[in-house]
């Protein structure tokens, strides 16, 4: 039986460190703010905004929301990101995803202030991963990394398979990997043969939203398996693997929910506060 990567545990000790950050902080007139933007009535976005709300209230963060309606403009919606960026007392700024059409979310994202997005989306961000440099790492993938680190699964040279191409996980988890020396191969919804390519390797990531799709036959014997999949059916969440039967053969693998899920929320925690450091603090990310 696999050991379970126990993101819960692992998140737990995040917030902790965090909230100790945030004491030490306040102790120099420094309060960490994060402003969460929210367009529409999205069921699922509004259950991710009350769990960030939470998660800041317990470390120490000061929070604002901004919820906006469905029909707003592209310029309102822009001028309030604009707003944000301007004021100190704000240093982390997040857009939670989704936002109705024909609303353009990665403009959005670009008129962020690079050094407030907490969620790793601004090209600068990203590019500044592309090229190793400090950055804010996306949340989920960091999360992924830091669970990767915890059980000191070996990277370096390891046979990565990401199944999921998307800007939030899939392509910012591959560049992490590449930064650690991994060999990683991509699968996305046009990939043929997808379970030959799966069985090769070292390392199976799942972020594909398809509920249990990758079953014990797809990968190989003591393969390491991060389920980032949440998918709601009516018997409750279950993830993109198959966890019963996949755990009797992985050497490693992340349980749903309690796996990466946890990691996230952490995760954007910490940057919040790498954030009120870099700006406050002026020192280099």
């Amino acid at each position: 039986m696999a050991i379970i990567m126990d993101g819960k545990a692992l998140a737990k000790k995040i917030r902790g460190r965090v909230k100790e950050e945030v004491e030490i902080l306040k102790q120099k007139n420094i309060f960490p703010k994060l402003a969460v933007i929210m367009v529409g009535e999205d069921p699922a976005s509004k259950v991710y905004v009350r769990n960030k709300s939470k998660a800041c209230n317990e470390v120490g963060i000061a929070y604002e929301e901004f919820l906006l309606k469905e029909n707003i403009s592209m310029e309102k919606l822009l001028q309030v990101i604009k707003e944000l960026n301007e004021r100190k007392d704000i240093h982390g700024i997040l857009l939670q995803s989704p936002i109705p059409k024909p609303l353009d979310i990665y403009t959005a994202f670009e008129t962020i202030d690079f050094r407030k997005d907490v969620d790793g989306f601004h090209p600068i961000n990203i590019g500044r991963l592309t090229l190793k440099r400090q950055t804010f790492i996306s949340c989920t993938p960091h999360g992924v990394m830091k669970l990767l680190k915890e059980y000191n699964i070996p990277l370096t040279g390891a046979n990565v398979v990401i199944l999921g191409r998307s800007n939030i996980v899939g392509k910012p988890l591959a560049q992490c990997l590449l930064n650690e020396d991994a060999t990683v191969t991509i699968c996305h919804s046009k990939t043929k043969n997808v379970a030959d390519i799966t069985k090769n390797a070292d390392v199976v990531i799942s972020a594909i939203g398809k509920p249990r799709f990758v079953t014990k036959d797809m990968i190989k014997e003591n393969a390491v398996v991060i389920d980032v999949g949440i998918n709601r059916l009516e018997t409750g969440l279950v993830g993109d693997v198959d966890f019963e039967e996949v755990s009797k053969k992985a050497s490693y693998i992340t349980p749903v929910p309690g796996g990466v899920g946890p990691m996230t929320i952490a995760m954007l925690l910490h940057n919040v506060v790498i954030a009120a450091k870099y700006l406050e603090e002026n020192i280099e990310k």
